[in-house]
């Protein structure tokens, strides 16, 4: 059985929730000068992109 569009989507939207509570988590704990806020603000990007391959579900 294969893997179609939004089974790839979920994935990916899955994936990329991970990354980015990874990076969040590199920005709070890990680094405590300006790379701090670097990481997490990469983090809640990863998050918006995250959210629009949500949004794609069921539309391609």
């Amino acid at each position: 059985m294969g893997m179609n569009k939004n089974t790839v989507l979920a994935w990916a939207t899955f994936i990329m929730i991970l990354v980015g509570c990874a990076l969040i988590a590199l920005g709070a704990f890990r680094y405590d000068d300006v790379a701090g806020w670097g990481f997490a603000s990469v983090g809640i990007g990863f998050f918006a992109i995250a959210w629009v391959f949500n949004a794609l579900k069921g539309r391609v």
